[in-house]
């Protein structure tokens, strides 16, 4: 009897090891995996949203620049192959448009750079209405580009704008009215003049945060040497400061290169295509002409700029900072 409990005991634990086990997500992925894939589910989302208004527009951008694209849904478009970037290579206006950009990238990034550092070096050194300048300045980032652009363009009308009011009728400084916008020099200085007005206060933001950050004790430690406040900033500050000076200076230059409304609703690129930058050109020539082949090869010859410039600042100014 005992030798029968025993058999039946042993089969019965036999059989029981031969079930299934029930799966597990643990079992199949690992505890790294089932990690990994709850990131991807919380990804997934944004991804989706990302790959539909970034990397779709993308890949259509860059498949229309080797056709000549046409509009209407009956109508095949033609491949053209690498037509539409010689197009663009070989017309004068493109050219005319990248010396705009670069003039406005020139003019408008050292500006906002020297000035954004000076305003966050004198409100780091203050300490009453500190939140009242910073938010000050800082106003006009946050405003609409179309409201500041439609201003800018009252104020430097030609008869009744108010630079000239001041200028000509209370300063007496001018001998006459200018014509702000219809002279190209004078439209690309009043573009500029937007674009530090408006910029200014976002690096001013970024270098106050990063004099925030730099620990008293160094301060302490360059007046202790004998270092003045001039030597201070030059010597110690700065030197630590520069990662974010070279963070702004990608960003700027990469905006510089977007300009495109102020240039809009100002002066539209005329007179006859002389203020064109090149995002204006390309609105141009793709919604008022249909040349959407032209355009799409425009603005991807635009993006491959903006990167060459950007990896080419990053290697040759990038640099280690000792602390």
């Amino acid at each position: 009897m005992a030798s029968l409990r025993g058999a039946s005991s042993i089969s019965f634990k036999a059989g029981e090891a031969t079930l299934p086990r029930p799966f597990s997500i643990d079992r199949f992925l690992g505890p790294r995996g089932r990690r990994n894939l709850t990131a991807y589910l919380f990804l997934a989302p944004g991804f989706l949203v990302f790959a539909t208004f970034m990397l779709y527009p993308l890949a259509k951008a860059i498949q229309i620049s080797f056709y000549h694209w046409e509009l209407m849904p009956d109508r095949t478009s033609r491949f053209v192959g690498l037509s539409n970037y010689a197009a663009v290579l070989h017309d004068p206006i493109s050219w005319v448009a990248l010396r705009n950009t670069v003039l406005y990238a020139i003019g408008t990034v050292p500006t906002q750079i020297l000035l954004g550092l000076i305003v966050a070096i004198l409100l780091d050194s203050i300490w009453r209405l500190r939140v009242f300048f910073r938010t000050l300045y800082y106003i006009p980032v946050i405003t609409s580009w179309v409201v500041v652009s439609i201003l800018f363009k009252y104020i430097f009308s030609s008869d009744a704008g108010l630079a000239n009011y001041v200028l000509h009728d209370v300063l007496h400084i001018l001998p006459g009215y200018v014509g702000w916008l219809q002279d190209v020099p004078t439209a690309l200085f009043v573009i500029g003049l937007l674009g530090v007005w408006k910029g200014v206060g976002w690096s001013m933001l970024i270098f106050l945060a990063a004099l925030q950050s730099i620990p008293k004790e160094m301060r302490e430690a360059a007046a202790v040497d004998g270092a003045g406040p001039i030597r201070s900033y030059t010597s110690v500050i700065l030197p630590i400061m520069w990662p974010v000076v070279l963070f702004v200076l990608v960003l700027l230059v990469i905006g510089s290169f977007n300009v495109f409304i102020s240039v809009y609703l100002m002066t539209a690129g005329g007179p006859v295509h002389q203020t064109e930058v090149l995002l204006s050109y390309m609105y141009h020539q793709a919604f008022d002409y249909l040349d959407f082949g032209f355009g799409a090869a425009l603005s991807n010859l635009l993006a491959v700029l903006i990167v060459g410039l950007s990896l080419l600042q990053i290697r040759f100014l990038r640099r280690e900072v000792d602390y």
